[in-house]
């Protein structure tokens, strides 16, 4: 039996390390010799950067550790690979370093761009004849991969974002008697809405929820933003509204491109996306003349391991396992899919689904999953994604901080 190898790309996720946790427990139990870990994702491979795992986890302690821990322990890239057809020499490295090390079993954690590397490899091992395998794992708050039902990290960002929606409305409702009060809380979300539509969880009935939200998957008008919001302050003094980073005027210009130096881009062209509710709430403020402020969640949506979903976290270890089990069987040019067949009660399944038809495909919200005036969501959404966010799992505390796993 060859070697397995296991690496992280792109943003990272409260749950990332537990598809991690999940793969490394497979591998082991299963007789794996070696299981190598890339420090920064196939860049760092390329450079050698490669450790064995099995030092690290000696006990379940160390994985269920490994579990509540933010970031990427294995550290992660943002590395497009090229086309093998366009440069053969970059996967002869990769090739003979996968014989240096005798790993046949490659897996890879990451979303869309991620998936891209393994299908890049699988179609190189092909072309030549060779018999390593490679098997994607699922992973993006975005949950904008296709042919699953949804994609672990965003379950554990859905919670974090209407929880701290709910405590943002109470805090903007407490000053009734001063002047309107408006926040504009600016979500992720470059084309894909799912984690501005979760802030709809909020409301409850201790909680009226965001007055409006705006997902990119319509293109946004400001004029009738701002009329709608001149509206409710009519009769109300506290507003929040939900806002995408990702909003696109009619023309496709980005909203937040008024708001910032929109020259920088990744390894994969993706724009740098920041100042939506800046942009907005500035506006706000100059066009009705009251106070306005803007609410980034920035990376708190993706690191907030202490507000983890137990459903997110379990599904995040399962499909790490599985992906190792499938690949130990034979299993390559796949990515393990969650398939749910029922939401209430909440029953999922695990299905393998071809990379070739996952990598570098967003799947956006449903138009029909978006209210007809375009300023919140459905009851059809907020069903979809009520189950995802169940449950919580505790962090392991020492002097009344969570304890998190680090390489050395």
């Amino acid at each position: 039996m060859g070697n397995l190898i296991i690496g992280q790309s792109g943003g990272p996720t409260a749950v990332i390390n537990s598809s991690l946790a999940g793969a490394i427990k497979a591998a082991t139990i299963n007789g794996v010799e070696h299981i190598y870990g890339m420090r920064y994702g196939i860049e760092g491979f390329l450079q050698g950067n490669i450790f064995d795992l099995g030092a690290y986890f000696t006990n379940l302690y160390d994985l269920s550790l490994l579990k509540r821990t933010p970031a990427a322990f294995l550290g992660s890239c943002r590395y497009k690979l090229p086309a093998w057809k366009d440069d053969e020499a970059t996967y002869k490295k990769i090739f003979d370093l996968l014989e240096e090390y005798k790993i046949d079993k490659f897996l890879y954690i990451g979303g869309n761009d991620s998936m891209d590397t393994i299908q890049q490899l699988y179609d190189y091992a092909v072309a030549h004849g060779r018999s390593e395998r490679f098997v994607g794992i699922p992973k993006t708050i975005d949950n904008d991969l296709p042919f699953t039902d949804h994609t672990p990290g965003y379950g554990s960002a859905a919670k974090f974002i209407a929880t701290s929606m709910k405590e943002m409305i109470q805090d903007n409702e407490s000053f009734g008697a001063g002047e309107p009060r408006i926040a504009v809380v600016e979500v992720m979300g470059r084309n894909a809405g799912w984690l501005t539509g979760a802030t709809a969880l909020s409301k409850d009935t201790d909680c009226g929820g965001p007055d409006l939200i705006y997902l990119p998957e319509l293109p946004f008008d400001e004029d009738d933003f701002t009329a709608r919001v001149e509206k409710i302050l009519s009769h109300k003094k506290s507003i929040v509204v939900a806002a995408s980073e990702g909003l696109r005027l009619a023309d496709g210009t980005l909203v937040c491109d008024y708001g910032m130096d929109a020259s920088h881009t990744d390894a994969f062209g993706h724009q740098q996306l920041s100042g939506v509710g800046r942009m907005l709430a500035n506006a706000l403020s100059y066009r009705l003349g009251c106070k306005s402020r803007a609410i980034e969640f920035s990376l708190l949506q993706r690191c907030a391991t202490h507000m983890t979903s137990r459903t997110d976290i379990d599904e995040a270890y399962n499909v790490g396992y599985i992906a190792a089990s499938k690949i130990l069987e034979g299993e390559t040019g796949t990515m393990v899919t969650i398939q749910v067949d029922s939401r209430e009660p909440y029953v999922a399944h695990y299905e393998m689904h071809d990379v070739h038809g996952i990598a570098n495909v967003e799947k956006k919200v449903p138009l029909d999953w978006i209210t007809e005036d375009g300023t919140y969501v459905t009851d059809e959404f907020i069903n979809y994604v009520k189950p995802l966010v169940i449950g919580m799992i505790e962090p392991h505390f020492a002097a009344g901080l969570p304890k998190h796993l680090k390489i050395k």
